[in-house]
């Protein structure tokens, strides 16, 4: 199985380190016995501790409770994924944690933060000259020391292939099903959303912080207008289709979808498009020109630009990849 390991420094917030068990230890083959209901784990998921006993934090950084580590750093070592959980940014990492990430990364492991776990990523050296984001609140103080650093505040997380950085503690979520998505494929993926009950959609461009208004008589929440265009996706949808079923402008649903999602409509609806065929893809035999109908695109080729454009492989090898045999 593909290991992860989740290293604990000292004073490590106590959501963040819950959440690459949660996700992980969820997300299952979808081949199972009958009458099953998950198919063999895909992830084993370990905790390795800075010291033996460490302090976790919740909001604010004081102490809730304290924890044993059942493994040391050394585990990292061996594993295929290292995920470093958010602590206390006024503390300088152990010099031991920092080695051990170096290392890790130097042997070929992916590498991943959640929330201000990008402090110690950074204090590694392993994003300098990279983008990465952290919380929103402590962006600035990241930027001002680590200035090698391309920090981005707006984002939901930040996929540099080999090193991966995600905003507040629950952008950790969003985080850790996209690299299930990336390893397994984009049913498994959602079938571990389903399961822990998040929605499986959130992308990385995504807004981090946004603004909510008082409701008026053209703002509120777009989750209406955007299960309205997943239940019709197959169709031709225009702007002004969508603007009309949210009865709003083009204009002012531009600038709500920009502020909730930090993308357009129509690129939001790609987005979904793309994935819907992914699901398609991995779950059914259907043809490539019936799977680009079903998703919106009319034809397998409007289908295989777009899609080769976002996932950066083609229709047919997808499916090879990731469709069980």
């Amino acid at each position: 199985m593909h290991r992860v390991a989740v290293v604990a420094a000292d004073h490590v917030k106590s959501l963040e380190l819950a959440i690459p068990g949660q996700v992980f230890g969820t997300a299952h083959s979808h081949d199972k016995p009958a009458g099953a209901v998950f198919g063999a784990p895909l992830y084993d998921v370990v905790v390795c501790g800075e010291r033996p006993d460490l302090v976790v934090c919740g909001r604010g950084g004081a102490e809730m409770f304290r924890l044993t580590a059942p493994h040391d750093l050394s585990v990292a070592l061996t594993a295929d994924t290292v995920i470093v959980p958010g602590t206390r940014v006024d503390m300088e990492p152990a010099t031991e944690v920092l080695d051990v990430l170096r290392q890790a990364h130097a042997r070929g492991a992916r590498i991943a933060s959640i929330c201000c776990g990008a402090f110690i990523l950074a204090a590694a050296g392993l994003l300098d000259g990279r983008r990465a984001t952290t919380h929103w609140t402590t962006a600035e103080h990241f930027a001002r020391r680590f200035p090698r650093v391309e920090v981005d505040p707006t984002v939901l997380f930040v996929d540099d292939v080999d090193v991966l950085t995600s905003a507040g503690a629950a952008t950790g979520l969003d985080l850790c099903i996209h690299m299930v998505r990336n390893d397994f494929g984009s049913a498994v993926a959602a079938d571990t959303a389903r399961h822990i009950m998040i929605p499986p959609q959130r992308a990385g461009g995504q807004a981090q912080f946004i603004v909510h208004r008082e409701p008026t008589g053209d703002s509120g929440s777009l989750e209406p207008t955007m299960r309205w265009i997943r239940e019709h996706i197959g169709e031709p949808l225009t702007l002004a289709d969508i603007a009309r079923q949210a009865a709003v402008s083009p204009r002012t649903l531009n600038r709500r979808f920009r502020e909730e999602t930090g993308t357009t409509p129509l690129q939001w609806l790609l987005t979904q498009r793309v994935r819907h065929a992914q699901e398609l893809l991995e779950t059914t035999s259907l043809p490539i020109e019936d799977v680009a109908r079903h998703c919106g695109f009319g034809t397998a080729v409007n289908l295989r630009q777009h899609f080769t454009r976002r996932v950066e492989m083609s229709p047919i090898a997808y499916r090879r990849a990731f469709q069980p045999h």
